[in-house]
């Protein structure tokens, strides 16, 4: 048995031989080389991988599903293993291709194309915001002479945040416009445009194993999502059992998994606003873990890394006890993003404040840190627990402090 994994981010946090301990298989991997880079790690050179590579220009254009193709036809490739945004709908590609076990296109693709997402949840009778392809930059300007501004446009199979923008002003629109390149090389609307929805972001996150849920709880950002340039903390908050907010996001989840499908074994990351009228809109869903250490958060209150389980049982591995309605103790984020500067001083981690499960920086004194590039872009990210929100949010409060108070930067 051969497994291809398809890989973008960081190896050391997706340890691809140890989730498939128990299998047999032999390991090809095909990685993203600006992210080796970026997180300054190598290519595998050790069993059970029998061939690694990396690919510039990752996230774009046919090359990498075209080296796919070849290494599943060169080393008799069994199963495809892929577990970020950009590759979900490559993976499913190629097991249609290929005849392989895992999820296929028709279920990959809601979660990746955001206007088949828009148009699948309106069918289900999930709210959406207002929205239009951009087929040209006429669309763009009829759009917004309907709803005017602000308006969000966004790539429609982007992730991260990347390349996303809040238009709120004529002279940001107008710049936009300018410079916009709505279509791809085939020709095809490569852009969303939405209206720009008030309110707080919420976001639910879980797995589904064996057909089913297994796990599934709300959390809220408490910082606006697509501002990855400020310096404030940014925080990241699971929600308590008795809000009743709570209750209408699980049933809000659980009607968006019915009509979107995803196969028997994924994790879901699915966002939604809560307009001031208190209506839930949708924003994105996806099916894959949650990034920028919603795993970790997942992982705090429920036992197991989401990422890992799904790619086990999709292999027929077995996993632990999972089935939890509500998690032993709640969990949430604190953030910092990177900041232009010579980082001189961070506080002493033999000095963490209660409560934190997790803590790391992501630069050495001494480095040249540079702007935050995409919304999960960290100088430093903390895990916390706590026995219920407020507790959380006072040890947030705390670590906070703590952190900016031995930061040191020039």
């Amino acid at each position: 048995m051969t497994t291809l994994v398809l890989h973008r981010g960081s190896l050391r946090a997706n340890p691809y031989e140890k989730w498939l301990d128990g299998l047999g298989t032999d390991l090809v991997l095909l990685a993203s080389a600006e992210q080796l880079k970026l997180n300054n790690e190598e290519l595998p050179g050790h069993a059970p991988y029998v061939h690694a590579e990396a690919l510039d220009d990752y996230d774009h254009g046919a090359h990498v599903a075209r080296r796919a193709a070849e290494l599943i036809e060169r080393y008799g490739v069994s199963d495809v293993v892929a577990c970020q945004e950009n590759d979900i709908e490559r993976a499913a590609l190629l097991r249609r291709r290929f005849g392989l076990r895992g999820q296929q296109p028709e279920s990959a693709v809601p979660y990746r194309d955001k206007w088949v997402m828009k148009r699948t949840a309106l069918a289900a009778g999930i709210a959406v915001a207002p929205h239009a392809l951009l087929g040209s930059t006429d669309d763009l300007d009829a759009f917004t002479a309907e709803h005017g501004l602000p308006v969000v446009v966004k790539p429609r199979r982007g992730a991260g945040s990347i390349g996303l923008r809040i238009l709120r002003t004529e002279q940001e629109y107008a710049h936009w416009r300018e410079q916009a390149e709505p279509t791809d090389d085939a020709g095809e609307p490569a852009w969303l445009v939405e209206a720009y929805v008030e309110g707080r972001m919420c976001h639910i996150d879980g797995t589904f194993l064996d057909g089913g849920i297994t796990t599934l709880w709300p959390s809220m950002y408490l910082y606006a999502l697509a501002d990855y340039t400020d310096r404030k903390a940014r925080v990241d908050i699971a929600l308590d059992a008795t809000d009743p907010l709570t209750h209408r996001l699980r049933e809000f989840a659980e009607r968006l998994l019915d009509a979107f499908g995803g196969g028997t074994d994924f994790a879901f990351h699915i966002e939604v606003f809560v307009t001031p009228q208190g209506d839930l809109v949708l924003c994105e869903a996806a099916c894959r873990a949650g990034g920028a250490g919603v795993r970790d958060v997942q992982q705090a209150m429920f036992g197991f890394d989401p990422a890992e389980y799904p790619v086990r049982r999709m292999l027929g591995l077995p996993v632990g006890p999972t089935h939890r309605r509500e998690p032993d103790r709640l969990a949430c984020q604190l953030l910092f993003t990177r900041r232009p500067g010579r980082l001189r001083a961070l506080p002493d981690p033999e000095n963490l404040p209660d409560g934190v499960a997790k803590y790391h920086c992501f630069a050495e004194i001494g480095d040249e840190v540079g702007e935050a590039c995409h919304s999960g872009d960290f100088l430093a990210a903390f895990v916390i627990t706590g026995t219920d929100r407020a507790q959380c949010e006072a040890r947030v409060r705390a670590a906070e402090a703590w952190f900016l108070g031995g930061l040191g930067m020039d």
